[in-house]
């Protein structure tokens, strides 16, 4: 097959739905016999995924490729952002962390040139792979104060080559304003490049919205491609932290409720979504200690920046609230950073996260952890406590933990890994709350009532749902016809 013209999805602003008509028109072309792949020059984001060759990228883009029934890959994101910080954030360029720069720093210096140069080159490595690229841009694409540095859309797009489609959310209201005021904002070139217009998140009866195509027609020369209901039951993993806030945040009558600690530097909630479509359990995020309490399981995150998120912790009155559940024999579990603090010590000679140099944990379980410069990203298959299946999940972790004395919970071919104390378990590994056999485990003393939730199916049947939805609603037809071949 000859090389088609990437395609590109860009946004009107933040959180219009880029990443998840960048999965579903992923599925939709693999559908159709392409070979597709993911692209983002630059993610910012707390929840990261590890390729099989251990390396981390942004979470969207292993979803992306999931969706195109390939293996991830960093070329897919070579510039991933986390948050470690006040207005800080660490930079992973090819699945391994450079440094720590803040916002102001990364955004405004003059560092970019070469990083938009590896962005290129991750890109041209891509395309030699796979038929065509899918690129999403991030936010808006008339931010005009940052626009000259610019490594994730417009400059992108013409890196690549791409034909552009611009996503506005009607949900969010002043649809025509927030389309025209980003096309008029464009340089000519940047026009020139946009081929059409998605109207995402409608409500009601689409052919209401006749008129509004004609008019944005008119108004930018551009035509509207696709309207696309407000889907509630097509489920794809969301990353943004936009996404965290529309989560439960209060218990529920008549369900195992379980709480996962709201940290101000809490990664990887993707950790959870499996306990979240578990008819039996009400899983909502809180850091208020009173709806803490209440709860029938407790689960401490990831974080990118552990030591202040145990302060926080302390200062407010949480980790006197999981002392106390532990003391009434409640679960306490706790996922990578969550793992570090319910042991003994904390340490960070070397200011990796932080300018405190060490702080005492919650102390459940023996063990100590010191932070270091070097960054664990790894797949790994385990054994899950006394059981003998092979399951799978990730690593990404900055700590290395002593164990003094204490049952492993798991075990990553002969190594023992995490710990077990009681009701209260903790791991490195993310990904584990993904499998029947560690939700059945934990659930077994409040129902007994089993399910047999197969979450990897449940995923596929949603892509497929997708696919279906930007078919029924969007001009497939018109934007495979102008992918021509690339000369």
């Amino acid at each position: 097959m000859k090389k088609l013209r990437p395609i590109m999805f860009v946004g009107t602003g933040s959180d219009v739905g880029k990443s998840i008509i960048v999965t579903g028109i992923c599925r939709l072309l693999k559908q159709k016999g392409y070979s597709p792949a993911p692209f983002k020059a630059q993610n910012m984001s707390l929840n990261s995924f590890v390729t099989p060759d251990g390396l981390e990228i942004g979470r969207a883009q292993a979803v992306q490729a999931e969706a195109c029934k390939i293996d991830s890959s960093t070329d897919m994101n070579p510039i991933l952002l986390k948050p470690s910080g006040e207005n800080k954030s660490q930079i992973v360029l090819h699945g391994k962390p450079i440094g720590d720069q803040t916002i102001k720093e990364y955004f405004l210096g003059n560092h970019k040139t070469p990083l938009f140069e590896e962005a290129k080159a991750a890109f041209t490595r891509l395309q030699q792979k796979h038929n065509p690229i899918v690129l999403e841009g991030a936010g808006s694409i008339s931010e005009l104060n940052l626009k000259h540095r610019d490594i994730v859309n417009m400059r992108m797009a013409k890196a690549a080559d791409a034909n552009v489609y611009l996503i506005a959310d009607i949900d969010k209201g002043g649809v025509f304003a927030s389309v025209y005021g980003s096309i008029a904002l464009l340089e000519p070139w940047e026009k020139e490049m946009i081929k059409g217009i998605i109207i995402n998140k409608f409500r009601g009866d689409i052919s209401l919205f006749e008129e509004g195509k004609s008019i944005l027609k008119k108004l930018t020369g551009i035509p509207v491609l696709g309207i696309i209901p407000y889907a509630k039951d097509i489920y794809i993993e969301e990353e943004d932290s936009v996404a965290l806030q529309k989560k439960q945040q209060t218990i529920a009558i008549g369900q195992i409720n379980i709480v996962v600690v709201l940290l101000p530097y809490m990664s990887n909630y993707t950790d959870f979504n499996v306990l979240e479509k578990d008819p039996r359990t009400h899983l909502f995020y809180s850091n208020d200690p009173k709806n803490i309490a209440k709860a029938d399981i407790i689960i401490i995150p990831g974080s990118k920046s552990t030591i202040q998120d145990l302060i926080f912790l302390r200062d407010k009155g949480i980790a006197k609230v999981i002392l106390e559940a532990h003391e009434l024999q409640k679960p306490i579990i706790g996922i990578c950073g969550g793992y570090q603090m319910l042991g003994k010590t904390i340490e960070d000679p070397l200011g990796i996260e932080s300018d405190v140099k060490a702080f005492p944990g919650l102390s459940i379980f023996p063990i100590h952890t010191k932070l270091t410069s070097e960054k664990t990203t790894t797949q790994c298959s385990f054994t899950y406590k006394n059981t003998s299946k092979n399951l799978v999940g990730y690593e990404i972790h900055m700590g290395q933990t002593i164990v003094e004395d204490c049952n492993p919970l798991n075990y990553i071919g002969d190594k023992p890994e995490g710990s077990v104390q009681g009701n209260c378990w903790g791991t490195y590994i993310h990904g584990i709350l993904d499998h029947n056999e560690v939700i059945e485990d934990l659930l077994q003393q409040f129902t007994n009532t089993k399910t047999s939730f197969d979450y990897t199916a449940y995923k596929e049947e949603n892509y497929d749902k997708l696919a279906r939805l930007l078919e029924e609603n969007m001009d497939i037809d018109c934007i495979i016809s102008e992918m021509q071949p690339v000369l």
